[in-house]
């Protein structure tokens, strides 16, 4: 498949490395040479310097032979334009945008704009995604990193192991042995900084960061064998009244649920258009870092702070503040991924990355029709995807403990109609199952052939 990506930066740049290392012909357009020249030293891509939405510099990049372009610049309108390009001037037949700005948006899903007007396939909101990954943290506390698969039957749970966890110095066969009706399986570990696979033989220590993927009905059983205890999240302060802060509060307030939930915006005319846009959440304009306005929102008795500004440094501190006023929980939107080791250091519960979210979901909508959900884990350090088996797949047929997958691949659950089985030796998988692995980056490819997916993305 030939790619072309408009947008060097991280996005940009995660999306050329998965796609490039599933042999894909990609080219990255990129007006910054520094960016262009990062992504060919360490991708198999090539690089334009340009304007993405010229004609001209789409041409020099291949689009009149081009599959799919992917624009993920840093500015809407060149985005826009861009798509608008390569569908009138080149009628490359599949594209995808990154839109932010909610006015956008607002039209587009009011379906303001007509596909033949604006002819975008895909548009992706970075603030939609993080909105709604934070209320994913929101609704699993215990853990630091959670996404639902086979229609929220499932869920994938990113938990920290404390010293007091009851099962350490388990084996993971053992685990399975002594909780043999419990519908979850370690699928990845996080030991020192290193993910990995593990497997039967070994044990779980203090400090680990595991991966679990659960049966939504055994969610709760789940965390309290790993130590974590379960509460109801009732009182929520929102650090950031941006879109993504107005977003989940506008969530929260939908629910059927009672949750109290407060806003601290240090932006005045942000803070008014928060007010204006909710209901029932107070907002107060005001600095998050000052502690006084913090008491005033009574973070001590907060179930939870999600701390959402457009910087990460200020999210970080504020979190750290927060939980020293004695709220249990702190979530912090983390840009940087080089900020993440310093999340159980500085005792913050769980991160957002908005890059892994737009990239995840980017992912999603250009893999084959058959897969239905990937998600990206760490640095794209991991994928967990979710497909359909086909017919043609190795898979087809075939008991789970005689198909040859790859070391660092682990099955989460298969879903055979609307029932969510546990993975077992004995257990075939058959056509039209729906089936979740847990894969290392670099058995992604392995991953594809086995499902058959790489073969034709439309």
């Amino acid at each position: 498949m030939k790619v072309i990506i408009c947008g060097a930066g991280q996005v940009g740049w995660q999306i050329a490395r998965h796609l490039s290392g599933e042999r894909n012909d990609v080219t990255v357009v990129d007006y910054n040479a520094d960016l262009v020249r990062r992504a060919t030293d360490t991708l198999d891509v090539q690089g334009i310097v340009g304007f993405a939405s010229y004609p001209d510099v789409l041409a020099r990049a291949g689009a009149r032979d081009a599959d799919m372009i992917i624009a993920a610049t840093h500015s809407d309108e060149v985005n826009m334009v861009t798509c608008q390009v390569a569908h009138s001037v080149f009628g490359i037949t599949r594209k995808i945008a990154r839109l932010r700005s909610q006015s956008y948006l607002d039209a587009i899903y009011a379906d303001l704009y007509r596909r033949d007007h604006l002819p975008i396939d895909v548009v992706i909101s970075p603030e939609k995604e993080v909105a709604e990954a934070a209320l994913q943290r929101l609704a699993a506390p215990a853990t630091f990193d959670t996404e639902s698969f086979m229609g929220g039957k499932a869920q994938l749970l990113g938990i920290a192991l404390d010293a007091d966890c009851p099962v350490l110095n388990t084996s993971l066969r053992q685990l399975n042995d002594i909780f043999s009706t419990l519908r979850a399986i370690v699928v990845g570990v996080r030991r020192e900084e290193r993910l990995f696979v593990p497997d039967s033989a070994d044990q779980l220590f203090a400090h680990d960061q595991v991966y679990v993927f659960a049966h939504s009905e055994d969610i709760n059983r789940t965390l309290d064998i790993f130590g974590k205890a379960t509460k109801k999240q009732e009182r929520i302060v929102i650090i950031g009244g941006g879109n993504v802060g107005l977003g989940v509060a506008r969530a929260l307030e939908a629910r059927t649920d009672r949750v109290r939930a407060k806003i601290i915006e240090k932006d005045r005319a942000t803070a008014e258009r928060a007010a204006d846009a909710l209901e029932r959440t107070i907002v107060l304009h005001g600095d998050g870092m000052d502690m006084d306005l913090l008491m005033e929102a009574n973070i001590d008795r907060a179930d939870a702070v999600l701390v959402v500004t457009d910087d990460d440094k200020t999210n970080l501190l504020v979190a750290v503040r927060a939980k020293s006023a004695g709220c249990p929980m702190a979530i912090a939107l983390v840009n940087d991924p080089t900020l993440v080791p310093l999340m159980g250091p500085l005792d913050i519960d769980a991160y957002i990355n908005p890059r892994a979210t737009t990239v995840s979901s980017i992912l999603r909508h250009i893999r084959h029709g058959r897969v239905r959900e990937i998600y990206s884990i760490g640095d794209a350090e991991a994928e967990v995807i979710e497909a359909q088996v086909l017919g043609t797949s190795p898979l087809a047929g075939r008991h789970i403990r005689d198909i040859e997958f790859p070391e660092g691949v682990l099955v989460g659950a298969v879903m055979k109609g609307d029932k969510v089985l546990k993975p077992t030796g004995d257990l075939r998988v058959e056509e039209g199952d729906i089936i979740a692995l847990f894969s290392m980056a670099k058995d992604v490819p392995e991953v594809e052939r086995l499902l058959q997916v790489s073969i034709d993305f439309f």
